[in-house]
Parts: C-alpha cells; structure tokens; sequence
C-alpha cells in the first residue's frame, strides 16, 4: 500500500498536468466527430467499440456511457485490442468480466490474422443474430473508440480478409493507419463481408474532455491515446518507472546476459525479426540494446537501498535509472535536458511496442461487489 502511495504521487502531477490540457486535444474536429457519431448511433445494426486491452477501463469510449435514457439502447460489442501488448491472464479477466455484465468481448491483435478472423466471425454472427439469421442481407457497424487504440488497423485487416469473397475484390479502399492519436478525421465506409454483406464505419477517436478518475488521463498518456507533443515526455517516462519499479517483471531480468547468449530471460524478449541483423547502436530497438535496457532497470532496482514506499525515495531511484539508461541507449547529447529527453522517447517507445513486457494497467473490478452496489 505504501509504494502505491508513492507511485500516486507520480500520477497525480502527470494527471495535473494532462487536466489542463483537455482544451488542446478535444477541438472543434473532434467536437464535430462526437455530434456525427452521436446522430449515427441509431441508424446502425450493431456498435463496435474499440478498446485499449492495456486499459480496458480508462480506454472505454465515454459517448457510449453517457447517453440519456430517452436514447434508444445500441447492440454492442467490445473489442479490446492491441492484447499482444497487455498481461494475457488479466485481458481473460476482462474478457470474462465484460461478459459478466452482458457485454460481448472478445480479445484482438490487429497484426495478428487468426485473431482478427476470429472478430469477423464474431461480427459476422451477431449480425445475424440481429438479422434473425438471413444470410441474404446488408448489416452496418459503427467503429468506435478513442485514439490510437487501433480502429483503423482493425477495419484494414478486417476489409483485406473479407474482401477476398467479395464481389467487388480489388476495388474497395483502405483505411489510413497511424501511430499518432487523432489522424483519422471522417467517417468512411468499407466492406468487410459478404453473406451477409457487412459494412463497416470507421470513425474519427474521439476522447473526453472529462476523465472518469485521476488515474485515467496518466494513463491516457503512456498507452499512447494522448499525443506527446501535448505533455512533457520525460514526465510521462517517470510515470512509467514508477509503475515498472513497483511490477515483479524488473526483478526477473537479473540474469539477461547482455553478451547476448541465450538464457531462459533473453529467450522471453520478443525480438523485431527472425533473421540476424546488423547491430546499430543507434537502433535502440535492437535485441541488444534492449536487453541492456532490462538490465539496467533490473540492476538499479537490484541494488537500492532506499524505500520504494517513500515518495523521495522512489524519485531519486528513477532519476538513478534514467543516469544508466543515457548508458544503455548509448546517448551522447550535450544537455541533461536533452539526455533525459531521448531517454524518455526511447524509452516509451520500448513499452508501446512491447520490448519491456506485457502490463495491464486497469485492474479488474470485483463484479459480486459490483452487483451488491
């Protein structure tokens, strides 16, 4: 209790921080995009929401839960992706919890075709469950959710699959895919099936101005939903200390042998290709540079002598870290400022890809508690 208090510390400033920049991302596009979501919603056959499988609360799409109860009720379902990225055993508490209270939920990895196939089957069969079971009939879904939680990689992967089937093969277009929050601007629609014919609505991510709690905007932050253009990233690098010192992950990377011989850790890195590249090492997303990064976090949590429960402590052991990681990154700038920063780009992107492990940030509610409220 008393390291999570000192890691509050951390969230705290960084939400502070997020809070009062609510006005710089929720603008007059994706004010516009709310209201054009919100007129669509009764006009669709089924909802698709998108999620952060990382952050299957703080990443839920708040349009959908704020709906007046004179608002007709919308056929949902929850996708919540970029699972490759999270714990496996805490996305099946999801999956299970989400079910639990009703909702269909199923688990995606965009870059993964077994995995999407598996969501167009899912799509597929509500659609008929709606249409009463005729094959011969069009059904329209709403793609929704906030930013870079993966809308359009999904609707790509799903149209590529579906279209082989489809009469119109060749001719139907993609969606345009980017890492930065808030790129896709309108509303498009592609074909994902036939029998029945299925299309989709891709949709603009659209995030409220208004958190649910303190945790949701640092959180927002390091999974990626909010630009980081917006908030310092050496900020939101700290943050992400503070959350990996307090994970048992750090503490099993001891043994990595930064020679790059196989261990039974070195073997648990998942690695870029299957094929032997050059090493650069100004690649920091090279095996080597990444095991050097592991062990440093590993050695300098190893080796501290201070209480992680305290809030001063925990400070001074991630301004440590962030002095051997300029080493493991090999960084050479002239300025602490300018360390600190490529450290902390560095850094994130690491966590974002999946190179330092698999976090669940949202833990699972108690749903007999849930239901007792």
């Amino acid at each position: 209790m008393a390291r999570a208090a000192a890691a509050e510390a951390f969230s705290r400033r960084l939400g502070a921080a997020v809070r009062g920049l609510s006005g710089a991302w929720y603008n007059r596009h994706m004010a516009a995009a709310d209201r054009a979501i919100r007129a669509r919603l009764p006009l669709v056959d089924l909802v698709l929401e998108v999620r952060d499988a990382r952050v299957p609360a703080t990443s839920a799409f708040e349009l959908l839960h704020r709906r007046s109860p004179e608002e007709p009720d919308v056929r949902l379902l929850v996708a919540l992706n970029k699972a490759d990225l999270a714990d496996k055993s805490e996305t099946e508490k999801w999956v299970a919890f989400m079910k639990q209270r009703g909702c269909s939920c199923i688990a995606v990895n965009s870059h993964s075709r077994g995995s999407i196939n598996e969501l167009l089957n899912a799509v597929r069969g509500r659609i008929r469950e709606i249409k009463l079971g005729v094959s011969d009939c069009t059904g329209t879904v709403l793609l929704v959710g906030i930013p870079n939680v993966g809308k359009s990689a999904i609707i790509n992967a799903m149209h590529q699959i579906g279209r082989i089937g489809a009469a119109e093969k060749g001719k139907l277009k993609h969606a345009t895919v980017s890492s930065h929050p808030g790129e896709t601007r309108d509303i498009s629609g592609y074909k994902v099936a036939s029998h029945p014919n299925i299309y989709v609505l891709d949709t603009p991510g659209v995030l409220s101005p208004i958190f649910a709690n303190d945790e949701s905007g640092p959180r927002l932050v390091l999974t990626g939903a909010i630009k980081d253009s917006l908030v310092e990233e050496y900020e939101i690098a700290q943050f992400l200390l503070t959350v990996l010192n307090l994970r048992t992950e750090c503490r099993e990377w001891e043994n990595l042998n930064l020679d790059g011989d196989k261990s039974s850790f070195a073997d648990a890195i998942p690695t870029r290709s299957c094929h032997t590249k050059r090493q650069y090492s100004s690649d920091h997303t090279q095996d080597f540079i990444v095991r050097a990064v592991r062990q440093a976090l590993s050695e300098t949590i190893a080796s501290f002598q201070g209480d992680l429960g305290n809030e001063n402590d925990l400070r001074r052991l991630v301004e440590i870290q962030f002095t051997h990681l300029q080493n493991a990154f090999r960084i050479s700038a002239e300025t602490i400022e300018d360390r600190n920063k490529c450290v902390a780009v560095k850094l994130l992107n690491l966590y974002r890809t999946g190179r330092l492990g698999h976090y669940t940030l949202d833990h699972v509610p108690d749903f007999r508690q849930e239901v007792a409220a």
